[in-house]
């Protein structure tokens, strides 16, 4: 049998069990088994790995607990910018949008932009012009207006501070926890594919944009090697170009998956204070994650029988 699996994540950081209640538990655990189980299906059904992220990715996106799509944060105007990217292993080719507004889903655009142009990555005003060309689903601001990402922004828009996600209102001075959703997944046919979606800062101004839409930095996909989606502080993520700098020490090192997720979170991430973590599988069907974080929603499953949700990193 050809060996299929799909990885999830929603996010990482000082995520602590003393912080969570049961039910908000429960919630967090059921909506990555759902995302887990959208994309699986497709895989068992013969479907394509790109197809299988982005049913993964849509499920996060449309789960207000996760920072992308439905539950992105607020802006320091009080609005909601989005991120998205995805990459296909076969033929390396990748879209990605930046800074859009009124998407439901994100990780939808950014395929668009891989398979309707010529390019990679699209942003603002311009890739809002894209989205309703092609139509894209939209919703308007009350669609994204979430109770708890209120209350994030209130905590901090006069501050002039940016604020990581899944933070609780002690936690918001410390900026300690990140948000974004993503997936990666090998088909039966060996194709590798990975999508990351994120609603980016509470509180970010000056049109910022982290790792999340930057092809090597938040996403990377290479029948080759592996598929990879990042979470974390993605201005450290950016500077250590995080995804691809796994593919490369796999190509050029002969790392396994596993060895060369350590060395990039544990070792090159670490070294210049980058918090957060990535999920990978690799040509062979196998899953990886690693975090350097307290904790990172994550869940996997895979033909082999293998397969669990998780939070905490222990």
């Amino acid at each position: 049998m050809i060996p299929i699996s799909i990885a999830i994540h929603g996010g990482a950081g000082t995520i602590l069990r003393s912080e969570m209640s049961p039910d908000r538990e429960r919630a967090y655990r059921d909506g990555l088994q759902a995302a887990v189980d959208a994309g699986y299906r497709l895989l068992e059904k013969g479907g394509s790995a790109m197809d299988a992220v982005i049913a993964a990715t849509v499920s996060l996106e449309d789960n207000p607990l996760f920072n992308a799509g439905k539950g992105s944060v607020f802006t320091h105007e009080g609005s909601h910018e989005m991120d998205a990217s995805l990459m296909r292993g076969d033929d390396l080719a990748a879209g990605a949008v930046a800074g859009v507004r009124g998407v439901r889903n994100p990780i939808l655009l950014a395929r668009e932009v891989m398979l309707q142009t010529p390019h990679v990555l699209l942003s603002g005003e311009g890739a809002m012009a894209f989205a309703k060309a092609c139509g894209v689903p939209m919703e308007g601001p009350a669609y994204f207006h979430t109770d708890f990402r209120y209350q994030q922004w209130q905590a901090v828009k006069d501050s002039g501070i940016s604020v990581l996600d899944h933070s609780t209102a002690s936690q918001l001075q410390g900026a300690n926890k990140m948000g974004t959703v993503g997936a990666v997944a090998r088909d039966i046919h060996g194709r590798l594919a990975a999508a990351t979606s994120t609603g980016g800062m509470t509180n970010k101004q000056f049109g910022r944009v982290g790792d999340s839409p930057v092809i090597g930095a938040g996403t990377w996909a290479d029948n080759n090697t592996c598929a990879i989606s990042c979470t974390g502080h993605g201005e450290l993520f950016l500077k250590a170009v995080a995804a691809y700098d796994v593919h490369a020490r796999m190509l050029y090192k002969g790392l396994s998956l596993e060895e060369a997720m350590r060395e990039t979170v544990m070792g090159k991430l670490v070294d210049i204070s980058g918090e957060g973590g990535m999920i990978g599988v690799d040509a062979k069907g196998r899953v990886s994650m690693a975090f350097n974080s307290e904790g990172m929603y994550r869940g996997f499953r895979s033909s082999d029988g293998s397969g669990h949700i998780a939070i905490y990193g222990s």
